[in-house]
Order: structure tokens, then C-alpha cells, then sequence
């Protein structure tokens, strides 16, 4: 049931000094039009869509030739293209500011901490490029990089896009395999590596894993390693060190402006049915999405100090450096948001005054089963924007972070994905927060909520995008027809790109996901999303998380409900009763599941999201391929042959 009144409301002084309200202006004297709230604008967008993102360019001063045509072939989807004639920079967008100002703030879990100034970090980036240039790197290459969250990893991401290199990195916590499955597919001509982490006060070797995938990676000349946690690891043949290999080279930057869809990223899936699919991501389409989404919709502006938890195999990570280009000052952190314990977050947020403060909808879960209320010992004075992703954010939870973190900020839940490396749904600085509700759709995103027979509905269904946006993918690297690309977005309903989210729209126009559409339970042929049942479970003291599948039974398919318990608790019948009534009291009586079984472990992709579709596979015994892309893959063991299952 929705709320009747908003958890939180902006003022009317936040509001009127908003970046929403100064875009909102700036059109009505650049293009004459007068919106009278986010609806219209959103309307005027998604209509006039070229216009729109013209004066986003505008707007955000994007530094390059936007030349003449601003769409062609906006009827093709997928086919249209933006900006055809244009040519940039990425990395001249993000070095824009200069002096001796704080242009990154980073910390690690084993206490490294590094702050470089605009024009520290402009020298730095012209060194890295101009390294690449002398180890024969040149545009349309691929760097990969087994990355921690340092400035060395910009540095190098930089370095990179400066000269039309294509970046591609994954988190140190990767397996070889799994990092093989990735890089193995896009040939990389030089490996970045970390020597080593620390996470959860442990130090992990990396060099050991980064020697095995430089030898089965025969495109690979160069290794560099980053010095970060010797965890004793032994050398690797031919690598050199990181400031052995910047030494000679000349801080000068040369910016080669080339196309708008010029390669800039690979990112990848972290399905669990194949090897991931390899994301190519655009340099204009990346930076004006995110351009968008950091300034209209986070309220980023010149000076502002923005945080986001994420790994570099996460596609926040790439999210949060673009801030660079909004001229704020990026804050990092490496290491474990729990150790030594769940304060570490939010003392850097206040130590550094970050305004921005981005986390997953986990993390934040995980604060408040852990107990802790940092408004009652932390200040959060700077912090203006919370923002949540990963996951749906229950409404229970949007509550304890107006109860127990601050009382006046704005809490974004957003969505959006790898595959657009930006977000379809997400926050509006200038409207009331509902609780468990994602504000609205984004500008300039012609979202919609399709049934199975492709048409609008206002129950749940799956989210669609109707037209072409800037940051549609490239490419999928090795897809030469295209044919990968289009069974991935398109083949469920014709020149509608859907996403396979679970999604309903709400009575404030917002939205609530309910999960993957894929994902989603059909027992007796009604739809079911997991976020539902995993929203009243994990209300429960007793219950630490919890996954739901769907299984073949009898003809028909069975919720079964898979629950990792508290230490000490254990899953008795008054528990199992316990369970069933809250769920069917605040959902229905389809949602109750016919089997609730204990379990020790939940098994999570590297960015923190868990696998339903990888546990049905196993309960079904059909095989997981891609195990390499989960954090625990042990876990889906204990899914397999379970008594509870074959009653």
C-alpha cells in the first residue's frame, strides 16, 4: 500500500536553488519552453528528445564540437544515434577544473590515505597518457585492470580515454577464471594490476592470480603494477612498477577529440547462464548521461564532495568519476564498509564533508539490522543526497534513514544498469520522497511499464524504454551482426528496448521494483515479484536476508523461500508460522511460500546482487556456468539436493 503523506519535502529555498530549477530556466530562454513541474519537463524531454539533449551539452559546458546534427535515425531502435557529427574528449571534460583544490580524497581500509589537487591530478593523467603512448598504446586499444579504488586507477582510466584507449577493469576480489572469462574476450594490449587488498582486516595476494592471467592473455605486452598492500606475493615476469613506468614520461596532455560514440568503457553482465557479455560504452553517450544524471537529478555542482561505495568492477565506480566533470571532488574508499565497524562510512563522510553519499540498498539495510543511528553520533552536516542502488529500497528502510541518519536530505533511490552505464528511474531534488517509492522516470528516458502483450498497463510489469537515449551500448564487443545485442534488449517486444525489471508506477508517478522480471515467481500463472516477499521477511529480527525461487512442482510452480537466520536462532515451526503470517498479512495469500528452508549462505554477484536465477538452476539441477561471477559461488552448493525440496 502506498503512503499517504511524503516521508521527506524539499524546502522552497532548496528547490529554487536547485540545478533541476536552473536547467528549467535555462531552457525557457534558450528554446522557449515553460514547464510547470518535473512532469512537464519530463514530457518536453522525452518528446522532443534531440532539443533535450542539445541543452544538456549547453547546459553542462561540454567542452568539444557538437557539430551539426544532433540525432539521426531517432525512429530505429535499436539504430539512432546522437550527436553523429560531433567529436570530444572524455578525459578533457573531467580535468576541466584547475588549482590546488581537492580534485579526489581517498582512503583505504589499511589506512592509505591520498588527497591529489585538480592540477596534481592533471599531471598525473598526462604522464599515464603519455606512458601508454610510449608502450605503443594507440585509440581503439584495450587497458584492462585488476583495480582497486585508488586514484591510480583514474589516473590510469584517464590516461586512457585521453588518447582513445578503451578502459575495462574488474575488482581484485575476482578469481582468475573469472577475470579471464572478461578480459579474455577483448584482447587487452596492457594489464594494470594491484599487488595486493585489504579487506575485512585481511590482506589478499593479487600478484599471484595477475601472473596467471598476464601468461593466458597472449594480446598482453605490458604489466603495471600498482603498489597498494604487499601481501608477499611473488613477481611477475616483465611487469614494471607504477612510478618506474610514469618515471620519463611528460606531464604534457594532448586531448584526442574523436567521435561521440567513440569507445570509452567495456563494462560487464554478471549473469550466471553464460560468459558475461562484454558492454561497449561511448564517450559522449556516457558523459552526457551522467552529466544529466549527477547535475538535474543529484543537484552535483562545482565543489561539491561526492562519495559512492562502489568497487571498480561495479558500474557506480564509472558513475563516480564522471562527477569530475561537474567539477566536485571525488571520494573514495577501498576496503570493507564494516571494518572496524559500521561507523567507517560515515566518518569519512564527516572528515572529508562529503555532500553526496552513495551506497547500495544492502548497506543500508545492513546498518540498520546492525543497530546503528548515526544522527545520534555522527554530524552528516555536509551531506545533502543519500542515493541507493543495487537493489529495490524498502520502504522500511527509507524510514530508518529519516529516523536514524538525517532527518533533511534527499534519498534517491535509483535504477538503471551495466547495460546503460546510467539510470532509467531514479531521484528529483525537487519533489517529496515517498517511502519505498523511486521518484520518477529520467530525463530525456521514455520509460514505460509493459504487460506481456507490449501494451502500457498500470499494474507491475516489465520496464521498457521506447526510444533511443545517448547511452544505449555501443556495441557488444565481438558481436559483429549485432544479433547478441539485440536478443539481450529486444526480442520481447519489437523496437522496445525492455530491461527485465519487475516494476509498477505509483499514484506520485514514481515507481516500486518489484525485481527481475525474470526472476519473477508465477505460482499458479500470477506474478510475483521476490522484493515483495524479501520486504516483509527481512523485517523480521530473526531473519539476516533471504532469496525466493520459483519451483516445478506437480505441474505448477512453488514459491520456495530460502532464509539465513540470525546467530543462534533457529528455523522452528513457530518461526515458519511467523514467517508465512507477516507475509501473507502485508502482501496476499499467494505470496506465502509452500517451503521455508534454512540456509547458511546467499549467493551474491561481486556487486553485491543476489542470484535467483542461478539457485533455481541449481534446485532444478541444471548447471551454473558463469560461478566466476558471484562473490560466495560455494554458497550455491548448499542449494543442492535439499530433503525439504523433494516433499
Amino acid at each position: 500500500m502506498e503512503s499517504l503523506t511524503p516521508i521527506w519535502t524539499p524546502s522552497a529555498d532548496r528547490i529554487a536553488n536547485s540545478r533541476l530549477t536552473a536547467f528549467s530556466d535555462y531552457i525557457r530562454t534558450s528554446r522557449a519552453v515553460r514547464v510547470a513541474d518535473y512532469r512537464q519537463l519530463h514530457d518536453w524531454s522525452v518528446r522532443h528528445s534531440p532539443g533535450f539533449w542539445t541543452e544538456v551539452w549547453n547546459f553542462a559546458g561540454v567542452a568539444g564540437d557538437r557539430g551539426l546534427r544532433a540525432s539521426v535515425d531517432l525512429d530505429r531502435m535499436p539504430g539512432g544515434r546522437f550527436f553523429p557529427d560531433a567529436t570530444l574528449n572524455f578525459t578533457e571534460n573531467l580535468l576541466r577544473r584547475r588549482g590546488d583544490g581537492p580534485a579526489i580524497i581517498s582512503s583505504t581500509e589499511s589506512g592509505r590515505e591520498v588527497t591529489l589537487s585538480h592540477d596534481e591530478l592533471r599531471d598525473a593523467v598526462g604522464r599515464a597518457a603519455n606512458a601508454l603512448r610510449a608502450s605503443g598504446i594507440v585509440a581503439g586499444d584495450r587497458i584492462a585492470a585488476i583495480a582497486a579504488n585508488t586514484p591510480e586507477t583514474i589516473i590510469a582510466a584517464l590516461g586512457a580515454a585521453a588518447i582513445g584507449a578503451v578502459w575495462s577493469s574488474c575488482s581484485p576480489d575476482f578469481g582468475v577464471q573469472g577475470i579471464l572469462d572478461r578480459f579474455g574476450q577483448i584482447g587487452p594490449r596492457l594489464l594494470f594490476t594491484v599487488d595486493g587488498y585489504a579487506y575485512g582486516g585481511k590482506a589478499f595476494d593479487c600478484l599471484q592470480k595477475a601472473a596467471l592471467v598476464a601468461a593466458s592473455l597472449p594480446t598482453v605486452k605490458h604489466v603495471v603494477i600498482q603498489p597498494l598492500h604487499d601481501a608477499g606475493g611473488p613477481p611477475i615476469p616483465g611487469a614494471v612498477h607504477w612510478d618506474y613506468w610514469l618515471r620519463d614520461a611528460s606531464p604534457r596532455l594532448e586531448f584526442d577529440r574523436r567521435a561521440f560514440d567513440q569507445p570509452l568503457y567495456i563494462l560487464y553482465s554478471s549473469g550466471t547462464t553464460g560468459v558475461p557479455k562484454c558492454i561497449v560504452h561511448g564517450a559522449g553517450g556516457t558523459l552526457l548521461q551522467h552529466l544529466k544524471e549527477h547535475q538535474l537529478h543529484c543537484d552535483i555542482r562545482p565543489g561539491d564532495r561526492v562519495f559512492y561505495f562502489t568497487t571498480c568492477g561495479w558500474m557506480m565506480w564509472n558513475w563516480l568519476v564522471t562527477a569530475l566533470a561537474s567539477e566536485a571532488t571525488l571520494v573514495l574508499y577501498d576496503g570493507s564498509p564494516f571494518h572496524p565497524d559500521g561507523r567507517r562510512l560515515f566518518d569519512l563522510a564527516d572528515r572529508h564533508g562529503v555532500t553526496l553519499f552513495g551506497v547500495s540498498a544492502r548497506y543500508l539495510d545492513s546498518v540498520r539490522k546492525a543497530g546503528l543511528r548515526p544522527r545520534d553520533t555522527h554530524s552528516l552536516a555536509s551531506v545533502r543526497t543519500i542515493t541507493s542502488t543495487g537493489s529495490p529500497l524498502a520502504a522500511e528502510t527509507f524510514e530508518f534513514v529519516y529516523d536514524a541518519i538525517k532527518a533533511d536530505v534527499h534519498l534517491a533511490s535509483i535504477s538503471g544498469g551495466t547495460d546503460i552505464v546510467s539510470c532509467f528511474v531514479g531521484g528529483n531534488p525537487n519533489a517529496p520522497v515517498w517511502a519505498g517509492e523511486i521518484q520518477g522516470p529520467a530525463l530525456g528516458m521514455d520509460v514505460d511499464v509493459f504487460d506481456a502483450d507490449g501494451r502500457p498497463t498500470g499494474e507491475a510489469g516489465d520496464l521498457v524504454c521506447k526510444a533511443p537515449f545517448p547511452s544505449m551500448p555501443v556495441a557488444f564487443w565481438n558481436d559483429l551482426d549485432g544479433a547478441k545485442y539485440r536478443a539481450a534488449y529486444f526480442e520481447r517486444f519489437p523496437d522496445v528496448w525492455c530491461h527485465g525489471d519487475w516494476i509498477r508506477r505509483t499514484v506520485h508517478e514514481g515507481f516500486v521494483i518489484y525485481g527481475r522480471s525474470d526472476a519473477t515467481l508465477n505460482p499458479g500463472g500470477v506474478r510475483i515479484g521476490t522484493a515483495e516477499i524479501y520486504r516483509q521477511v527481512e523485517q523480521l529480527p530473526e531473519v539476516i536476508e533471504s532469496l525466493a525461487v520459483g519451483q516445478q512442482w506437480e505441474g505448477d510452480e512453488r514459491i520456495v523461500l530460502f532464509v539465513r537466520l540470525a546467530e543462534g536462532v533457529v528455523l522452528d515451526d513457530i518461526l515458519r508460522r511467523r514467517i508465512a503470517e507477516r507475509i501473507r498479512r502485508e502482501t496476499s495469500p499467494r505470496h506465502v511460500p509452500a517451503r521455508i528452508v534454512e540456509i547458511a549462505d546467499i549467493p551474491r554477484t561481486k556487486s553485491g546482487k543476489i542470484v535467483e536465477l542461478a539457485v533455481r538452476n541449481v534446485i532444478h539441477g541444471r548447471p551454473v556456468t558463469n560461478r566466476e561471477a558471484l562473490a560466495n559461488p560455494e554458497a550455491l552448493d548448499l542449494f543442492r539436493d535439499l530433503p525439504a525440496l523433494r516433499q
